[in-house]
């Protein structure tokens, strides 16, 4: 199974190609400039979605953050998958989601958390799609997010021009190369 940077799991590959990892990264690129750009206005929303994960290296920082012992953190606050992950059990919402909706493990939260919505997989893996099929539609790839959120309404209105900056980066490097 391949891995893209070290949490990314790639089904069905046994191993990325230089070119693969070229336009993950180009993707990944796009991803982290709306962190960047566009930080987490903190509306809660993303904190009840079903899906949190956790890298291992993370259990101890956010269960020591969360100020329960790491035994009772691991039984009663994960879950782990058929593939290894760790998934947090509550989190509709996040069990770390305080009534006034703020994060209170902000410091210590989990790296997806930091990350979401920006460069999480189904986002990343659309981007990536959009660079290497010039056919594939970013904007109809992106259905699936709510345009009712601060950070998706900034991807939705920009990734477009994004994508296309990006292929026409890619064109000129290959056309360059040859």
């Amino acid at each position: 199974m391949a891995v893209y940077r070290g949490k990314y799991i790639l089904h069905g590959l046994k191993e990325i190609s230089p070119e693969m990892e070229r336009d993950l990264d180009a993707a990944y690129d796009i991803c982290m400039s709306y962190k960047e750009g566009f930080p987490c206005e903190m509306c809660g929303r993303c904190c009840c979605q079903p899906n949190i994960v956790m890298l291992p290296g993370e259990v101890d920082r956010v269960a020591h953050a969360a100020g329960v012992p790491l035994h009772k953190f691991v039984t009663e606050y994960l879950n782990r998958t058929r593939d290894g992950r760790l998934l947090l059990k509550k989190t509709n919402p996040c069990a770390f989601l305080g009534k006034d909706r703020k994060c209170r493990i902000w410091k210590d939260r989990p790296e997806i958390c930091d990350d979401f919505p920006y460069a999480v997989s189904m986002f990343m893996s659309r981007v990536y799609i959009a660079l290497t099929d010039d056919d594939a539609d970013i904007v109809e790839m992106t259905d699936y997010m709510d345009d009712s959120w601060p950070c998706t309404k900034v991807i939705r209105v920009s990734i477009a021009d994004k994508v296309r900056k990006a292929r026409q980066s890619k064109h000129l490097t290959s056309d360059a190369s040859r």
